[in-house]
C-alpha cells in the first residue's frame, strides 16, 4: 500500500552492481554478449504449426527430461535460444534440474515464416497461445516464465491483459530490461549514440527480412524506404505497423506498450530494468504506485540492457540467473 492506502507494488533494493571495469552503460550492455562460451548448453527441437497456417520452433533444454518445473524464456528482438541471456538462464535450469524451452518467435528460428506477417512488442496473443498450449499438453507442469527485453514488454502486456486468469496457466513471472513504453524507447534507440550502436545493428537484421517479405508475398511497401530506412520510426512507419494492423509507427508504440497494464497484473512477477538501460530512459520506470501489489519493482542503478555482468575480469553473467531463481523460489 501506498501512503493514500491505494495498492502499489513493492520496490526492492537490488543487490546487482556493476564491476569497475564496466563503468558505463553501453560496455555492461556490449560485453555481455561474449560472456557465453563456457555455456554449453544443448537444445533438442520442436516444431509447432500455428492456428493461422504458420509455425513456430520451440528449443527444448535437452539434458533434462523429468521435473515438475519448466521455465519458459520468451527472447528479445531478433534474439533466439542462442542469445546470451537464453545460454545463461538455461544453464542454471540445468543446473537445478528444471525443465525448459525457448518458443522462437516466427521468423527467429533459423528459417523464414510463411505468413506476410512475423511477430512484434505487443503480440501478447501469440504469447497467450504458446502458454496455453504448453499447459494443455503438460498439465503436470509448473510454469515459470521470463520475458527479455521486447519478449518481457509482450509478457507484461499479456499478464495485465489476463489479470487473475493468467494464474491458472504460470506460477511467477519475469520481465528482464523490457521496454515497458516504447515510444520512450524508440526517441531513446533513435537518438545519438544509441542510434549508432544499437538501432543499426538491429536495421542490419531487420531490413533483409522485410524485403524478403515483400517479395514474397507482393506487399505494397516501399523497398527502397526500407533500404533507406535508419530509424524505428522510419522501419515501423514502413513496415511493422502496416504489416501488423496499426496505422502508423505512433499507434503501434502506443498500443503496444505494457506500462498502462502493469496495474492489471495479478499474478507474482518481478520487473528487472537497469536505471542506466540505454534501450529505455530512467524516467520512463514505472513507480510502485503504478504497478499492481502483485509486482516487484528490482532497478539496479547499472546493467545497461541486459547486461548485469558481475565479478573481476572478463566477468561472469551469474547474477541474473541467480536474481531469477530466487524469485522463483519464493512461490
Amino acid at each position: 500500500m501506498n501512503c493514500d492506502g491505494a495498492a502499489a507494488g513493492v520496490t526492492v533494493q537490488s543487490s546487482y552492481r556493476a564491476p569497475w571495469w564496466l563503468p558505463n552503460a553501453h560496455l555492461q550492455t556490449i560485453c555481455a554478449r561474449w560472456l557465453v562460451q563456457h555455456h554449453g548448453v544443448s537444445y533438442r527441437r520442436e516444431r509447432w504449426e500455428t492456428p493461422d497456417g504458420d509455425f513456430i520452433d520451440l528449443d527444448w533444454l535437452a539434458d533434462v527430461s523429468k521435473s515438475e518445473k519448466l521455465l519458459v524464456l520468451f527472447h528479445g528482438l531478433e534474439g533466439c535460444s542462442r542469445s546470451h541471456y537464453a545460454l545463461s538462464l538455461l544453464a542454471e535450469c540445468r543446473r537445478r534440474g528444471w525443465r525448459a524451452v525457448v518458443p522462437h518467435f516466427r521468423g527467429c528460428g533459423g528459417e523464414p515464416n510463411r505468413l506476410a506477417r512475423s511477430y512484434h512488442s505487443g503480440d501478447s496473443r501469440e504469447i497467450d497461445w504458446m502458454l496455453r498450449r504448453l499447459k494443455q499438453e503438460q498439465p503436470g507442469s509448473k510454469i515459470y516464465v521470463v520475458g527479455v527485453s521486447l519478449g518481457g514488454n509482450m509478457l507484461l502486456k499479456w499478464l495485465g491483459e489476463e489479470g487473475e486468469t493468467a494464474i491458472a496457466v504460470v506460477e511467477r513471472a519475469v520481465a528482464v530490461s523490457a521496454p515497458l513504453d516504447l515510444v520512450a524507447a524508440a526517441g531513446a534507440l533513435d537518438a545519438g549514440l544509441n542510434r549508432i550502436l544499437y538501432t543499426g545493428h538491429f536495421l542490419r537484421y531487420l531490413k533483409p527480412k522485410a524485403l524478403a517479405k515483400i517479395a514474397a508475398h507482393g506487399l505494397g511497401i516501399d523497398g527502397r524506404g526500407i533500404l533507406a530506412s535508419s530509424t524505428f520510426r522510419q522501419f515501423d512507419d514502413l513496415f511493422t505497423a502496416p504489416v501488423h494492423g496499426f496505422k502508423d509507427a505512433d499507434d503501434y508504440w502506443r498500443r503496444s506498450s505494457s506500462k498502462p497494464w502493469l496495474k492489471q497484473i495479478e499474478l507474482p512477477t518481478l520487473l528487472i530494468n537497469a536505471r542506466n538501460d540505454p534501450f529505455l530512459p530512467e524516467s520512463a520506470l514505472p513507480l510502485a504506485h503504478e504497478v499492481s501489489e502483485r509486482v516487484t519493482l528490482d532497478f539496479p542503478q547499472d546493467g545497461g540492457h541486459v547486461g548485469f555482468v558481475s565479478g573481476k575480469f572478463p566477468g561472469n553473467l551469474d547474477w541474473l540467473p541467480n536474481r531469477v531463481r530466487s524469485f522463483f523460489d519464493e512461490s
